[in-house]
């Protein structure tokens, strides 16, 4: 039966571990999140590639075959459980690549599998965004002199990221809870943690509801901040 008391004593004892690991849990979410928003950048780009008249033969294969690539890397990290990419990831390319060091060669490979997975929803999250620019305003820019490339990077993707911003928080979010499956290849993480704890003390209730309340003062507090933000920039968009 849970016990407050018993929670009280773990968390007296024990606290500095659990702050430890929640530490490491928001690093690995900011690696997490950065390297998505990179990767997301690029699959955005390959999927929204386009034939143009002038491209010759050998170009527009390349293309077709560039957006095959991000259409199925996408839809494979979006179709399988993130656990499962972990021990995937982890157990594959972290085999064959092994870093110096244990300890960095399972953070490594953790936050790499992290960030693929990431990568895979940040891109519609940067497609989307795009597509919700008017299409005028790339049609705008070419008529003045503009090339595609240039458009994108000087009027679509500013007034994309208006669009991109509240989402990429909202995913930022969403991987500082998804980093507890980590801990299932035994990275240091809030969840791993709580499960040492566990095991250290016979106790299995009481610290995984400490791990919960921990996540939830993080989660909780981020999330009604990124809804204000979202709402405030609803109403400067409707002025």
């Amino acid at each position: 039966m849970f016990s407050w008391g018993r929670l009280v004593k773990i968390w007296a004892k024990y606290g500095g571990m659990y702050l430890d690991g929640l530490g490491y849990t928001l690093l690995y979410a900011v690696f997490g999140v950065v390297m998505g928003l990179i990767l997301g950048l690029i699959l955005a780009s390959g999927r929204m590639l386009r034939r143009h008249p002038r491209d010759n033969v050998v170009v527009r294969l390349l293309k077709d075959i560039a957006k095959a690539v991000c259409v199925a890397y996408v839809e494979v990290f979006r179709a399988t459980p993130l656990l499962v990419q972990v021990f995937v990831i982890y157990y594959g390319l972290g085999s064959m690549f092994k870093l110096p060091d244990a300890s960095l060669n399972r953070c490594f490979w953790g936050v790499m599998a992290v960030g693929l997975n990431s990568g895979a929803y940040m891109s519609e999250v940067i497609r989307s965004g795009i597509g919700a620019v008017p299409i005028g305003q790339m049609e705008a820019a070419r008529c003045i002199g503009m090339s595609h490339a240039q458009a994108m990077r000087r009027v679509v993707l500013p007034q994309a990221v208006r669009n991109i911003l509240p989402a990429m928080c909202n995913e930022f979010v969403t991987i500082i809870k998804e980093t507890s499956v980590m801990g299932m290849v035994g990275i240091v993480e809030t969840m791993f943690r709580a499960q040492s704890i566990a095991k250290q003390t016979y106790i299995f209730l009481e610290p995984y509801v400490i791990a919960a309340i921990m996540y939830f003062i993080v989660v909780f507090p981020l999330s009604k901040l990124i809804s204000a933000v979202e709402r405030r920039m609803s109403k400067s968009v409707t002025r």
